[in-house]
């Protein structure tokens, strides 16, 4: 094929793209996925901050040294209740660490540790798919003589959200205070 021949080729692959391109946006069909169709909206998250009556070093303790937490698991009653086994907690205080707690049942990685301030973990519950974690904050704010601890939980499978925020204070908060008092 000569150039003139070339030329007249790519024209005509030109034009017929060109024609089915516009003739697919008359139809209301896009050659371009919209990135708009690709986030989701109906995304679900949970903030509570509870108040303790305690230091943000006494609860910075409570939630990340294991013989502390299992402490605050047994006043919870959550391990017999569901019966969850024996496993005791395991709590790494190293960012990347692994922890294990309610009898492995809730388990990840601590991501971000900041001692007395902010805790940051990779957190799941052991019944959902592989792979599948979401994000727990913890932010301790002095108040006085008391912490108010700001919690936010995002990440989860979607329609969990009633049944973990009843969780977080059933099974973290009551028993915590109870601890700590």
């Amino acid at each position: 094929m000569n150039n003139h021949g070339q030329f007249l080729h790519s024209r005509r692959r030109l034009l017929s793209g060109a024609a089915v391109a516009i003739g697919g946006m008359n139809l209301g069909i896009r050659a371009w996925p919209d990135a708009g169709s690709e986030v989701s909206h109906t995304a679900e998250a949970i903030h509570q901050e509870p108040v303790f009556k305690a230091s943000r070093k006494h609860v910075y303790d409570a939630l990340t040294i294991s013989e502390q937490f299992q402490k605050v698991i047994d006043i919870s009653g959550a391990v017999q209740a569901m019966s969850l086994g024996t496993k005791t907690a395991e709590i790494s205080r190293e960012a990347g660490g692994y922890f294990a707690l309610f009898g492995g049942y809730i388990l990840g990685r601590q991501i971000e540790l900041v001692p007395n301030e902010r805790i940051v973990q990779a957190w799941r519950v052991g019944s959902w798919n592989p792979g599948i974690f979401s994000i727990a904050r913890f932010e301790l704010v002095e108040q006085g003589d008391a912490t108010k601890l700001v919690f936010d939980h995002t990440g989860f499978p979607i329609g969990d959200g009633q049944h973990l925020a009843e969780g977080w204070a059933a099974n973290y908060w009551q028993p915590l205070a109870k601890f700590l008092a």
